[in-house]
């Protein structure tokens, strides 16, 4: 269930979303290209805009669904046809569309590396000048995904950010008085709840991404961002720093601050690292804005003990305390779709919709002039640290080729369980990002 935001109350799910699911294997039942016609007329002469969505939970599902309805009472020459599909279907299906050279009008993108390839290949649309009107009432931190070489290719609907979800109260029974800010702090919270005979992490190892979060942290704590962005230029994460950021990452490590068996649990079931941490089990855990409601959902959750605060900096890193790591999700439109397609995406981009998205779904608003509708006051301090940053990283699994995002969550993966060096690490994805 990587990068999740699906909730109870509707939120989107993001379930492995960049597993770099191949073609190669489907069968062809499985990779229904746009129907015939997406782009078209249909049988009552309206033009047919085909919109694949992930949104498979209620009550998003239902209000996006309303909202293609509202569209088409107010242009009644224009049909909104959308297909939901869940995750992995998506994926699936998309990476097929791609090598056919066919993609729905509207399609839900991540950003990142894969949003690149779908341009480098000429299939979507330029939205630089066309959506500036929607795209300038937004949050900074939620255009930076689907920016590529200056210029804009997606309008965002959602944005979150990771940082540590943690319980107030076993904080306190462990002496510590303030969330830490450094990462030698960290550790000696770390020491200190272990200490008080309490689960300092629950971390979902059999996933594999959740442990992708804190080596991607302590890379950007340590080399910043610039060198994050010349790594990926370059295709070598060789370098000292991201080796340091490893080296940080089993100082933890070695500290056993993990469940026990973390290595087998999952993120979202009765005993997985949510489940932990809404049940007090555990102290803490690093995870996005979606991280409450699961931790409700599959645990008892933590009302007013849980806080969160941001991933520490390190001492002599050259990346900022504000510098945050997330995502979200955003609308793209092929290249050569009709103008109506560009209509429907900033009719969904209004304000006072925004409000209804954030108010009933859980979303963080990206529309600055919807920001009054968000009262949570969880996401209020995500949100707070994205309006707040001073740089933004999409997650790794996501900003990079799909390829390279999987040797990523395995790499990390294999030094938290101790098969790999952080050497080894850095080695295997260069290797991986050179063969791309």
């Amino acid at each position: 269930m990587p990068h999740t935001a699906s909730s109870a109350r509707g939120g989107l799910s993001r379930r492995g979303f960049l597993a770099a699911t191949s073609a190669a294997g489907l069968g062809a039942t499985a990779l229904t290209a746009c129907s015939s016609d997406s782009g078209g007329k249909d049988s009552s002469g309206r033009t047919v805009i085909e919109w694949w969505n992930i949104t498979t939970g209620e009550p998003g599902k239902g209000i996006w669904a309303a909202r293609a309805k509202e569209f088409e009472a107010k242009n009644p020459n224009v049909r909104i046809k959308p297909v939901v599909l869940e995750n992995d279907a998506y994926k699936a299906k998309m990476t097929a569309l791609i090598s056919s050279g066919k993609l729905p009008d509207i399609f839900h993108t991540w950003g990142g590396g894969v949003l690149g390839q779908q341009v480098q290949a000429g299939l979507v649309e330029d939205l630089t000048e066309s959506a500036a009107d929607v795209t300038g009432g937004m949050m900074a931190a939620a255009k930076k995904p689907y920016e590529i070489d200056g210029k804009t290719y997606g309008v965002p609907f959602d944005i979150g950010a990771v940082g540590f979800w943690y319980n107030k109260k076993l904080f306190a029974q462990a002496g510590i008085t303030a969330p830490p800010t450094t990462w030698a702090d960290y550790l000696d919270a770390v020491k200190a709840l272990k200490d008080a005979g309490i689960t300092p992490i629950a971390l979902a190892g059999k996933e594999k991404w959740p442990g992708m979060y804190y080596w991607s942290y302590l890379a950007m704590r340590v080399a910043g961002l610039d060198a994050m962005r010349q790594a990926a230029e370059a295709k070598d994460f060789t370098g000292d720093d991201f080796v340091k950021a490893g080296e940080h990452l089993k100082e933890l490590v070695d500290l056993e601050p993990f469940q026990k068996g973390f290595l087998g649990a999952a993120y979202s079931t009765p005993t997985g690292q949510a489940a932990a941490v809404g049940n007090a089990k555990a102290a803490m855990e690093l995870m996005g804005q979606w991280a409450p409601s699961v931790e409700a959902d599959q645990g008892k959750g933590l009302g007013a003990d849980l806080g969160f605060f941001q991933f520490p900096s390190v001492d002599g890193g050259k990346g900022a305390l504000t510098e945050v790591f997330g995502g979200g999700g955003g609308h793209a439109i092929r290249k050569g779709a009709p103008k109506e397609a560009l209509e429907f995406v900033k009719f969904f981009s209004e304000a006072e919709f925004h409000r209804k998205l954030v108010k009933e779904t859980g979303l963080i608003p990206v529309v600055t002039a919807a920001a009054d509708a968000l009262s949570d006051p969880n996401l209020k301090l995500v949100s707070d640290a994205l309006n707040g940053s001073t740089g933004f990283q999409l997650y790794l699994d996501q900003d990079y080729p799909p390829a390279v995002g999987q040797e990523v969550n395995d790499s990390v993966a294999a030094l938290i369980a101790g098969s790999k060096s952080p050497g080894d690490v850095t080695k295997s994805i260069t290797q991986v990002f050179k063969s791309q």
